[in-house]
């Protein structure tokens, strides 16, 4: 995603660094003071949309976002587009038949899961989180969506964490980011 300096700036500037969270070592990017500041908060949700509306050759038919941060977002680029928001949530919380993946993140596992139903065959799919670290998060969901018939178009991030490396594991999909560490 291409955004202008200042603005990116800003952006980053909404973001708070926790470390040691929640495990020694990990350096969390608190998205929270961004989501208090209306104006940066619809500025990372234009940023995010951008490349999917309405005449861009990448337009989506539904939003996915993981649980829970990507929740935040995605149903906000979501509405911005127009399209309906599936998510994507832990192990145990959507009362409906489930599709499930585990997977490993940089601080142990986790199983997410989605309604079996949550998308029509063929349907493009943006998926979206807050970060992306090690991509395992990423690559569990994209692959839950297209075991039950999605196109994930593609999969945005408002952070990436570039050194973790998370990209490789999304290899061959449109990955992006709106900021980059």
């Amino acid at each position: 995603m291409t955004i202008d300096s200042v603005l990116s700036e800003r952006l980053a500037a909404g973001l708070r660094d926790i470390p040691d969270y929640p495990s020694p070592g990990i350096l969390f990017k608190d998205i929270t003071p961004l989501l208090a500041d209306p104006e940066l908060f619809a500025a990372s949700v234009d940023a995010l949309a951008a490349a999917h509306r309405a005449g861009t050759g990448a337009e989506v038919d539904v939003v996915a976002g993981v649980e829970a941060r990507g929740f935040i977002f995605g149903a906000a680029v979501a509405l911005s587009l127009g399209v309906g928001f599936v998510p994507i949530r832990k192990k145990g919380k959507l009362p409906h038949t489930t599709v499930s993946a585990e997977y490993t993140l940089e601080y142990g596992t986790a199983i997410i899961e989605v309604h079996e139903d949550a998308v029509h065959p063929g349907q493009r799919v943006l998926l979206l989180d807050d970060v992306l670290a090690t991509g395992g998060t990423a690559e569990a969901a994209a692959g839950l969506l297209e075991g039950i018939g999605a196109h994930v178009v593609s999969v945005s991030f408002l952070v990436e964490l570039a050194f973790l490396n998370g990209r490789e594991r999304l290899s061959g999909r449109d990955v992006k980011a709106v900021l980059s560490y």
